[in-house]
């Protein structure tokens, strides 16, 4: 059994540490969101639910992104570069910077938009407390990131599955 584990993570290493970069990221974001939505709330009252929801994607996305370019950096920076040489195969890193970014630019904007309207709604039925709507959001909103994100990195076919880890999938 242990092998059987050991290999289904050596095959999916690189779709595995890709997910496990969103996750970490996201949730110290998603920390940092909650505790300002919870201030905001309380500081600018009930009746800002649209600044609310707008200036926490804001603070979300402030915290987000450095984050998980600095944890995508650390677990891929051995992968563009050539052994045999020793030199940046920039090449690839292009290749895989389009494909992040077609796949993230589509996931972000499904992101945007759920989980601001999610929050809203939340906020404006007034059932919930802020930092209640802002997690509800969040989960609703991650939930539709992390599928269309990993089948948007499938359909481009960002990692090739293969028996070596790190080996990038040949385009052509």
């Amino acid at each position: 059994m242990k092998e059987v584990v050991n290999e289904f993570f050596q095959k999916y290493r690189d779709i595995l540490l890709l997910n496990r970069s969103i996750a970490v990221s996201g949730l110290i974001s998603f920390a940092i969101g909650m505790c300002f939505t919870e201030l905001y709330a309380k500081y600018a009252g009930p009746n800002s639910s649209i600044e609310n929801s707008i200036y926490t994607l804001v603070i979300g996305y402030a915290s987000y992104i450095p984050i998980f370019a600095y944890l995508f950096y650390r677990d891929n920076k051995d992968r563009y570069v050539d052994p045999n040489s020793g030199r940046k195969n920039t090449g690839k890193l292009l290749l895989d910077i389009r494909k992040l970014f077609t796949a993230f630019s589509a996931s972000e904007c499904l992101f945007i938009v759920t989980k601001t309207y999610v929050h809203f709604q939340q906020l404006e039925l007034g059932y919930l407390e802020a930092y209640q709507a802002y997690f509800f959001a969040e989960l609703v909103a991650w939930s539709v990131y992390f599928v269309s994100m990993n089948t948007i990195l499938k359909a481009v076919k960002m990692y090739g599955i293969c028996e070596t880890s790190r080996k990038l999938r040949d385009p052509n």
